[in-house]
């Protein structure tokens, strides 16, 4: 019981360790290829990676004590287990809880989540089912009869090709229960309205945030051991002061330059990037825009100002559902699939910004409006770019007869 506990946690941290590496990849792929991320394909992921390590645990692990090591044997006749199990249940008249019988089953049900996972996720159909389960359960097999590949002297668990048929059949029982999935939710195709523009919602905000979290604090552990395990192999002993402190220093100068690089050359976060989520029509400048968009999101970079950085980082503040980051004038969050200006407002390139517009901004327009009426219908002859939309076309003067030298006559 302590072994099948014990392997079980096993699966579930490692799974856990891929889940969090592949976390910012696979919500950039969920959002290109679906436009969204739902939490049941995240959870069937997870349970993926769970289930990918609970294979080798519940088959490999654990491994025998070097001094009660003892060579197990080995059958190659297929179906010796239908007469095991008719003799086990002739003497025990238990068809259910018999030894034998539960062998057999959990072999089987062992490798039905394969199948399972293959065609939801994958896409793949009952002969590439079959196929993966039969080879998995080969290495599994082979690994046991080497002795972990020249690891022991010879096999310590039996190799057995009653197990390569029941985990084939799992695999194909599996593959066979995926039908109940909708076949929307199946596979792994591009979804129809994947490039539908969709709200940037509070939740989406807050992904964005996870990712780039997670993405600073994985850059930055990476960097750091990449450093110390250097300084350790090279210099060695002969080091004067402490390899925590320079390579947690080196961490965090890799994430925060790489960080600062995407943001002035996107001017977007890698959050903002995974979940497609762009800023428009603001009244900055890009060169000014993108360098207070990183200094207001410097929170996320240094754990000490992870308070500050839920609000740099976007999340909602105020009526209008706009984030911090988001800028000082008229500078919302939009889906990155959506092209199109909304109405009155400048295009995607016009301009960047880092808030909301103040009240001095609303004054200055409303005065300006006042100065210039031609504003009020929409169409601008004024080319102060800071204030009006572009994109409309100036009204045509009226015509005035001319000259014969050229010039106007004046009425």
């Amino acid at each position: 019981m302590d072994n099948i506990v014990g392997s079980g946690v096993l699966a579930v941290v490692a799974g856990a360790v891929v889940a969090i590496l592949a976390f910012v990849p696979f919500v950039a792929v969920s959002y290109r290829r679906r436009g969204r991320l739902t939490v049941w394909r995240s959870l069937l992921w997870a349970g993926a990676a769970v289930y990918f390590w609970a294979i080798w645990t519940y088959t490999l692990i654990p491994l025998p004590d070097s001094e009660v090591y003892r060579c197990a044997g080995v059958n190659l006749h297929p179906f010796v287990f239908v007469d095991e199990v008719r003799a086990a249940v002739a003497a025990s008249g238990r068809y259910l809880t018999d030894p034998v019988v539960l062998q057999v089953a959990l072999n089987v049900l062992l490798f039905a989540p394969l199948g399972f996972f293959l065609r939801v996720l994958g896409g793949r159909g009952i002969l590439i089912a079959g196929l993966v389960g039969f080879a998995t359960s080969g290495i599994i097999e082979t690994t046991q009869l080497t002795g972990v590949w020249g690891l022991f002297p010879c096999a310590y668990r039996v190799f057995d090709v009653d197990d390569l048929i029941a985990n084939t059949s799992g695999a194909l029982i599996g593959s066979l229960l995926a039908f109940v999935v909708p076949a929307q939710h199946r596979g792994v195709e591009r979804a129809p309205d994947a490039e539908t523009p969709r709200p940037v919602t509070r939740r989406r905000r807050l992904l964005g945030l996870v990712c780039d979290v997670v993405g600073v604090w994985l850059i930055g552990v990476a960097v750091a051991v990449v450093v110390q395990a250097v300084l350790v192999l090279l210099v060695g002993e002969r080091l004067s002061f402490s390899t925590d402190q320079v390579a947690s220093l080196a961490g965090t100068i890799a994430s925060a330059g790489l960080w600062l690089g995407v943001v002035l050359a996107t001017g977007r976060s890698i959050g903002d990037l995974a979940t497609r989520v762009r800023f428009t029509n603001g009244v900055l400048p890009a060169w000014v825009a993108r360098p207070l968009r990183f200094d207001r999101g410097r929170g996320v970079r240094d754990p000490r100002g992870a308070a500050g950085a839920v609000v740099a980082a976007g999340l909602p503040s105020g009526v209008d559902d706009r984030g911090a980051s988001a800028g000082v004038a008229r500078r919302p969050r939009t889906d990155r699939v959506d092209r199109a200006p909304s109405p009155g407002r400048r295009p995607r390139g016009s301009g960047e910004s880092l808030g909301r517009p103040g009240p001095t901004g609303a004054m200055t327009s409303r005065i300006h409006r006042v100065l210039h009426p031609c504003c009020d219908g929409g169409e601008c002859s004024c080319r102060r770019r800071r204030l009006h939309p572009r994109g409309t076309r100036r009204p045509a003067p009226p015509s005035t007869p001319r000259r014969r030298n050229g010039s106007r006559r004046l009425s």
